[in-house]
């Protein structure tokens, strides 16, 4: 049976095509010119500059204690989400003793808290979620972060109303790299992997996004950028340098050109 939901607040003739709850994989060839619904962030390092907060706090830790924490294995932990890397597990191996985990637990926190006071949202990201209200597109989070973590930092940057969906690690049964946060996000949000944009910061981020189906932009941070980001399908160096309009357009091209592959 086929549902036609009303795309909301939008063009009444625009339906939303779903089959029992779920898009059809011919759905590409009847829609070629999909409407993008949903445009999905990151959060670490895409809304809020946490990820080099988080660095400088271990950092200091390490100094403190008289050790060094490397710069690659840092990013070896960004690139891939799967790694199990453990800075108190690093820093015992570096000292060849036990540590005070909990003392070093609580001064990691408190000090990433206090950096990131003195940080607001990065460039770019209150004008794309406006210009998202104004298209009517849908908006989400998707986030491997703790939700408490995620939810306090989008209330105090007064954020967290504007998205309709927040998913994050806890959420789901695997984080990313694999695609699960994104599935569940267009689940939620009530869209095809097709009709939704993601942004994301590390290629950790980009492989669950494209594992998903969905098009994906990538905008490193300043210290992400250092890794390789050829798995998406664009990468700009902030969002402030082209508008959503841009990144749109450029989507609904690729998924075009997609549809002429599979028809051919």
């Amino acid at each position: 049976m086929v549902v036609i939901r009303w795309r909301r607040g939008g063009d009444p003739l625009a339906p939303w095509w779903r089959y029992n709850g779920a898009r059809s994989s011919h759905s590409w060839l009847r829609n070629p010119e999909a409407i993008i619904r949903a445009l999905v962030f990151d959060f670490d390092g895409l809304i809020l500059d946490s990820e080099t907060a988080e660095h400088q706090a271990w950092r200091e830790i390490y100094l403190e204690h008289g050790a060094e924490l490397e710069l690659d294995r840092w990013l070896g932990y960004l690139g891939d989400q799967g790694d199990e890397f453990d800075p108190c597990d690093q820093l015992e191996r570096q000292l060849g003793e036990l540590v005070d985990r909990e003392s070093i637990e609580h001064r990691r926190r408190h000090r990433t808290t206090a950096i990131l006071k003195n940080r607001s949202i990065l460039p770019g990201v209150v004008e794309y979620i406006r210009r998202a209200k104004e298209r009517h597109m849908l908006l989400g989070v998707a986030s491997s972060s703790a939700r408490s973590w995620v939810e306090e930092h989008l209330e105090r940057l007064s954020l967290h109303g504007h998205f309709d969906v927040i998913q994050c690690g806890g959420d789901v049964e695997r984080g990313k790299p694999a695609p699960d946060l994104y599935r569940a996000i267009c689940n939620a949000l009530g869209v095809a992997p097709e009709e939704t944009i993601a942004i994301e910061d590390s290629p950790g981020g980009i492989e669950a996004a494209k594992a998903a189906g969905l098009y994906c932009v990538s905008v490193p941070n300043a210290l992400t950028r250092r890794l390789s980001m050829d798995a998406a399908d664009r990468v700009l160096l902030s969002l402030a340098s082209t508008s959503l309009d841009d990144v749109v357009e450029r989507a609904r091209q690729s998924h075009r050109r997609e549809v002429n592959r599979r028809g051919a």
